[in-house]
């Protein structure tokens, strides 16, 4: 079983920096925001990961429940950045408190 679960990371690996590399530069930052929804199922697996019993399972879980909730904040601000570059311009842009005003 070790074996199969090794060759499934491998192989996710490979592939995963395959797909990452085939992704054109103006394509890259929406695709990786869009994906911080999906992030948000590593955090349901840390939450379910505090099940494990002993001191030990529960440091893990709560490291994982600790990094998943920081993968995912990080990556909707990061959206929210990205999306603010594409309000500015002509078309008005957010204020100085970031409320997003737009100017007539």
């Amino acid at each position: 079983m070790t074996i199969l679960l090794l060759f499934v990371f491998v192989l996710a690996v490979f592939l995963g920096f395959e797909l990452i590399n085939k992704v054109p530069s103006q394509l890259h930052t929406p695709l990786m925001s869009g994906t911080n929804a999906i992030s948000g199922i590593t955090l349901v697996g840390a939450l379910a990961a505090t099940a494990i019993e002993g001191t030990f399972g529960t440091l893990l879980a709560t490291l994982a429940v600790v990094f998943a909730t920081v993968n995912v904040v990080g990556g909707y601000l990061v959206t929210d950045r990205m999306f603010g570059m594409f309000e500015g311009g002509a078309r008005g842009g957010r204020s100085d408190d970031g409320a997003g005003a737009r100017e007539g």
